[in-house]
């Protein structure tokens, strides 16, 4: 967890409400109803452009963190979530969450629940802001990789990647699933996003404060099994969908 969700929102949607400059990188991102690991998606994070001057900008990243000190890539599929209560602790999440912090914005996320008595067939659910006009603001941290075989003068170089924090669901939540995304709010977001402050714990604690008001309100519905697959990938996805099985749909 998470594991799947929706990045169905245009560049420029995303640019007025992060008040964040788009970078070429992130204007080849097409809507998908299905992100799944290792897909490039849009995030948001600062940069310092002249100190003290920073700029919010939005770009492209690999999801899936890749340590600095990786040799390939592979990894990161295996690090496309991070827990809050032990981030800081890691040795591929310490600096990141420190001096590297981001949002992954979404539409909403899909968490399966498992079967009475935890077998059986999952039921898959999409958990969304109710009404569908606000975006989801999931706490992520970032990291730069260089691709030693890729020439030095090829951007392709250096790969962004990052992964979503995870924490304890909202009680309106946990009957779905055991975790789930930190959520930032308003109040939040911009002492999440501040790179000056590097007083990691402090951060931590607020946005892990602050997550469940927003859990508290989201709303979950069944989707169908077709989410599974990554090759499916359409708004269908997202829509109302009763299981054969109503127990499944149990709180």
């Amino acid at each position: 967890m998470c594991g799947r969700y929706v990045a169905d929102a245009s560049i420029d949607d995303l640019a007025a409400e992060f008040a964040a400059i788009a970078d070429g990188s992130v204007l080849e991102l097409m809507a998908s109803f299905n992100v799944a690991p290792t897909d490039r998606v849009p995030v948001v994070l600062e940069r310092t452009d002249e100190p003290p001057e920073r700029t919010r900008q939005l770009h492209a990243a690999r999801w899936g963190l890749i340590p600095s000190w990786a040799k390939d890539a592979s990894g990161g599929a295996k690090m496309i979530n991070a827990r809050i209560e032990t981030v800081g602790e890691k040795p591929a999440f310490r600096g990141p969450v420190a001096r590297r912090r981001c949002v992954v914005p979404a539409s909403g996320y899909y968490e399966w629940q498992r079967g009475p008595g935890g077998s059986g067939r999952k039921q898959a659910f999409y958990i969304h802001p109710p009404g569908g006009a606000a975006r989801l603001a999931m706490a992520g941290v970032f990291e730069w990789w260089r691709d030693d075989s890729v020439p030095a003068e090829d951007p392709a170089r250096w790969v962004l990647s990052a992964s979503v924090l995870t924490t304890t669901p909202a009680p309106e939540l946990a009957h779905i699933h055991d975790r789930m995304p930190v959520f930032l709010t308003a109040d939040t977001l911009g002492d999440w996003l501040d790179r000056g402050n590097e007083d990691a714990a402090g951060v931590l604690d607020l946005a892990r404060s602050a997550a469940g008001s927003v859990g508290a309100g989201l709303v979950a519905r069944p989707v169908g099994p077709e989410v599974g697959n990554v090759r499916n990938n359409h708004p269908g996805l997202a829509e109302e969908y009763l299981p054969a099985q109503p127990d499944l749909l149990g709180s």
